[in-house]
């Protein structure tokens, strides 16, 4: 997510997200800056947590357009900050478009794309991680603060999704972007 590395820095680590746009993208992607400075943020809810793929990128390509052929674009509701406090993780959670993306990362989690994942699909919106644990009582209150007083709109459209890779550095590459279709086509 907005690099651009040599062919040879990948992994075989995809991820399926959808960008926040606008006004609330930019936003969140300062409080994460603020809450973790070295972080290279860029706003967004996963579909797909990050898996290896056991097949080449054009069977998980086909495996995604098939399987994305069934949903529409829906709106997401993000509720207050929440802790995962096993993983000392800060996020926003999701209200409306819960469904929608658990339903959506059913569908997704299977053949070529298939993961057994380490922990269950909980959709939401990562604000920090990788904090020291110490730190981790002022950060969230820092975010829940910061998430009342200031954030410019709590709500926005997924109707795009992007199919990312990750690299040594563990920076994200967007590889393909897919619309949801507003209408479903019957063939």
């Amino acid at each position: 997510m907005k690099c651009d590395p040599i062919c040879t820095d990948r992994i075989n680590s995809f991820a399926l997200v959808s960008y926040i746009p606008g006004a609330l993208g930019d936003f969140l992607d300062g409080l994460r800056k603020e809450l973790v400075a070295a972080c290279n943020p860029h706003a967004h809810v996963t579909l797909l947590t990050p898996r290896p793929l056991d097949c080449d990128f054009d069977s998980g390509k086909e495996a995604l357009a098939q399987r994305l052929d069934a949903f529409v674009p829906f709106q997401i509701d993000l509720l207050g900050v929440e802790l995962f406090a096993s993983t000392n993780v800060i996020y926003l959670g999701i209200g409306k478009g819960r469904t929608e993306m658990e339903e959506m990362h059913k569908t997704l989690n299977s053949g070529p794309l298939w993961f057994d994942e380490p922990y269950p699909y909980h959709p939401h919106v990562t604000l920090a991680q990788g904090l020291d644990a110490s730190a981790v009582p002022e950060m969230l209150e820092y975010a829940k603060r910061r998430w009342q007083e200031s954030a410019p709109a709590r709500s926005f459209a997924v109707d795009t999704l992007t199919f990312v890779q990750n690299t040594v550095e563990n920076r994200w590459v967007d590889l393909l972007a897919v619309e949801l279709t507003p209408v479903r086509v019957r063939r």
